[in-house]
């Protein structure tokens, strides 16, 4: 067993680059519906953000774990581009300790954020849903949001943090100076674009419309924050009442084209517009920006804006680091304990397995038995198996995490004929038959 995790991010490829291979949540129940056709993969959770795509993976140990991930992937967001460049892989202690500072947003763009460990939540439990995750991920994830939840309660991490949407809104502050006198359009009526607006309101901007393909929802959020809802289509003909736009809808294709873009600046005669955009991918064409009087700033050009605080978040940062070299060392040795399960379980399912096929043998011997003397013989030989697999089991488990493990593992495969034990991937089933012997 390999635990792997195989991705991109802000820091290793550009939004162009990200954007091609972000995934909805339908595509990634899909996918993950479909992991059992992809020999080698065991176990998985995509976990696919705006800043982020990455799959978190359990491999067999002959298998070519970057090929069989690369091919899910492609597969999964139906884009063969190659990318090798931009990808980073991580396996075993370096996945985990990567998934733990994901989820502690150590891997941010903004260090601190808290909306990474509610989209780890997410990626976990729709993994869960699709029957996609066992032994290793169930463990591996649930121990991971405790870290996040962990570093968010033990440092003040969190303090001071700032959002995408109030970088946004700080990057409009920096063009315009104080907003108090400029309008704002928001496309989108989301998460994120009520936290924009909020972010916006809180800076004094005069006035804020909204546009969103669904207009009760627009009208919604408009009504929160005493703004006016605009018709998504028809948004950018009221373009003299504001300055800046933010843009941050889950379309998967443009929103704001070169067309209509120039069509609104004749109406602004030579006032200056600024786009904003937030969303992964792109909601502007980025043709927009060579209109003269447009000028287009995406997601990857936030990351001078959170510069703020920064120094302070860094020590807080280092302090988590302390917490997520604590929870890495636990979980390790847990998974070395894990490692013994399977091999117990096949061991036990081995033994049973013989059990049940020469009690049918003797009982076909016997046909006048009665149904008693039936449950009797066979309670006994059910304690028969369970006595002479106990010191062995004992052993073993006082082997764990030692330096005597892998010479038991090899042990009981040669001794036993067990393929594949000492992996941790045996099935559920198996590490239940083992715990009812227990």
């Amino acid at each position: 067993m390999q635990l792997v995790v195989l991705g991109l991010n802000h820091k290793t490829a550009p939004v162009e680059v990200r954007e091609r291979f972000s995934l909805t949540k339908e595509q990634i129940h899909n996918g993950l519906r479909h992991l059992s056709e992809y020999g080698g993969i065991d176990e998985a959770v995509v976990l696919s953000t705006c800043n982020r795509n990455e799959i978190y993976a359990v491999v067999d140990m002959d298998t070519d774990e970057s090929e069989i991930l690369k091919n899910f992937w492609s597969d999964l967001t139906g884009n063969e581009d190659d990318v090798s460049e931009y990808l980073y892989k991580f396996s075993d202690e370096e996945c985990i300790r990567h998934l733990f500072n994901v989820a502690s947003s150590l891997d941010s763009l903004v260090i601190g954020e808290g909306q990474i460990l509610s989209q780890v939540k997410q990626a976990y439990a729709i993994a869960h849903e699709e029957g996609a995750t066992s032994t290793i991920m169930n463990t591996l994830f649930h121990r991971a949001i405790a870290t996040g939840k962990r570093v968010r309660t033990e440092t003040r991490i969190a303090f001071n943090a700032v959002s995408v949407s109030y970088a946004a809104v700080e990057l409009a502050r920096q063009i315009f100076g104080e907003l108090d006198q400029s309008s704002a359009l928001i496309f989108g009526a989301g998460k994120m674009a009520e936290l924009t607006a909020e972010n916006l309101v809180g800076r004094g901007v005069k006035k804020i419309y909204v546009a969103n393909r669904h207009r009760d929802k627009a009208e919604e959020m408009a009504e929160k924050f005493h703004g006016e809802a605009v018709a998504f289509d028809e948004a950018l003909l009221h373009t003299s009442n504001f300055d800046v736009v933010v843009t941050s809808t889950g379309s998967p294709h443009y929103v704001v084209t070169p067309w209509e873009t120039q069509l609104a600046m004749k109406k602004r005669h030579g006032r200056p517009l600024v786009f904003i955009d937030i969303a992964v991918p792109r909601d502007v064409d980025p043709e927009v920006d060579t209109i003269p009087g447009v000028t287009v700033y995406n997601i990857d050009d936030l990351e001078e804006v959170v510069d703020e605080h920064r120094q302070e978040r860094e020590k807080e940062a280092h302090e988590a680091r302390h917490i997520i070299d604590e929870e890495v060392k636990s979980i390790q040795d847990k998974f070395q304990y894990l490692s013994f399960q399977p091999l117990m379980a096949r061991l036990s399912k081995r033994a049973d397995k013989v059990r049940r096929r020469e009690l049918r043998r003797a009982l076909g011997k016997l046909p006048d038995i009665s149904e008693g003397d039936r449950r009797i013989v066979e309670q006994m030989s059910k304690m028969i198996v369970r006595k002479l697999l106990r010191f062995p089991m004992m052993e073993i488990n006082a082997a764990a995490g030692t330096d005597r493990e892998q010479f038991y593992i090899e042990a009981m495969r040669s001794l036993f004929k067990l393929d594949f034990i000492g992996e941790a991937e045996a099935s559920e089933t198996e590490n239940h038959n083992w715990d009812a012997q227990q």
